[in-house]
């Protein structure tokens, strides 16, 4: 790790371990400030973020159920946080794999599946429990059971120094080495009071100051980072600023993956907050306002289609609103969604398709299941347009 660029130590300093076997000097850094002084511009850039949450949290409660709209913004979500971290997958298989009958095979798509596994969880969870080290242990638990890094002790904090650089790198050439996991105690100890607390800081204030603090101290050998990002939606939720982790924050640090990493590091490096707190408010007003125009998209293309069915008894109208839990849907879906016959379930997705709502997509997985995609839905939700239509041999 090259000492000489840590020349700023208001939020952290290098030091080594002088009673263990470990060598080479680690970040520690100071708790948590709970006030900060910032300039007007990144003040500015917190409020811009602030009203675009405000927006988007009146325009959540106004949906009689979230989760039938939010459904593939959560699969967004869990694909975008999955590949900062190098998993290879796209939208259409993801929800192509959600909406299968089959066990999922493709070792990338079950990671961004545990991702939504713990994205769940979390929900539930935060009903009873605070935002604490048992709360994160419990999802990264979920996160790492079945799938790679399984080997690293899913759901335990670290027992052994970790560092952070090339695939090849050594502590030696690391661009970062995190605390000694004996000095995790103490500093997740400091995190667990700073989200808890009450406070005067805005929740983006102190949703940047939380996943900040996360990823420095880097608690676990693997899942940091996506259990970190998890963990933002949820700050904001506890503090009440939103009543569900709505946010896609994941899209954001996808596009500006360099940067992302870069800010994290200057703020341990040169003490750079202004500019972290700058780029992440940046990305809530973004992603804030880009999931209030999803929404209000969804919701007009939704009552469109309500109005359509208003006096059709058939299982159509359990169609609409399975599309809008997951634009890609199969047979089977339709029958464990509205409990038909696979027939009536067929038929409904032909009389869909005879209104222009979905188009047949091709087979996909090892059974080769035809599937289909809600094409108006499919728009107002991603961007991603190489949305396969050929078969898919040999994926589930």
């Amino acid at each position: 790790m090259r000492t000489e660029l840590y020349v700023n130590d208001r939020f952290g300093s290098l030091t080594t371990n002088p009673i263990g076997a470990w060598p080479h000097p680690f970040f520690l850094p100071t708790p948590i400030p709970r006030t900060l002084v910032l300039s007007p511009e990144s003040m500015a850039a917190v409020s811009r973020a602030d009203i675009a949450l405000g927006r988007l949290s009146g325009l959540a409660m106004l949906i009689d159920d979230p989760e039938l709209l939010l459904g593939p913004a959560m699969a967004q979500e869990a694909l975008s946080s999955s590949r900062i971290e190098g998993t290879q997958a796209s939208l259409s298989d993801v929800l192509s794999a959600e909406s299968s009958d089959e066990p999922i095979a493709d070792e990338n798509l079950r990671e961004v599946n545990t991702y939504l596994d713990a994205a769940a969880q979390g929900r539930e969870l935060l009903r009873e429990w605070p935002l604490t080290q048992r709360f994160f242990c419990a999802l990264h638990e979920t996160l790492l059971t079945g799938v790679r890094g399984e080997e690293k002790f899913p759901g335990e904090l670290r027992r052994s120094p970790v560092w952070i650089g090339s695939p090849n790198a050594r502590p030696e050439t690391a661009r970062f080495i995190p605390p000694h996991h004996d000095r995790l105690g103490e500093l997740l100890a400091d995190w667990e009071r700073f989200v808890n607390e009450p406070s005067t800081m805005p929740s983006v204030l102190r949703a940047a100051m939380m996943h900040y603090q996360f990823e420095t101290i880097h608690p676990f050998l693997d899942g940091n980072g996506r259990i970190g990002r998890l963990l933002i939606g949820f700050l904001l939720v506890s503090d009440g600023v939103l009543s569900a982790p709505i946010l896609p924050i994941s899209g954001y640090f996808e596009r500006n993956r360099d940067e992302y990493y870069d800010r994290l590091q200057a703020v341990r490096e040169r003490a750079e907050i202004e500019e972290w707190v700058q780029f992440f408010s940046e990305g809530v007003e973004q992603q804030a306002n880009q999931s209030a125009a999803r929404i209000r998209a969804l919701v007009e293309i939704r009552e469109r289609y309500r109005r359509e069915t208003i006096n059709d008894r058939s299982a159509l109208t359990s169609v609409v609103d399975l599309v809008f839990r997951n634009p890609v849907v199969t047979v089977a879906a339709v029958v464990r969604h509205a409990g038909v016959s696979r027939p009536a379930a067929s038929a409904a997705l032909r009389r869909a398709e005879s209104r222009g709502w979905l188009r047949s997509a091709g087979r996909w997985g090892r059974g080769g299941r035809e599937r289909w995609v809600a094409t108006e839905i499919w728009t107002a939700v991603t961007t991603e347009d190489a949305f396969d239509d050929e078969p898919r041999e040999g994926r589930s």
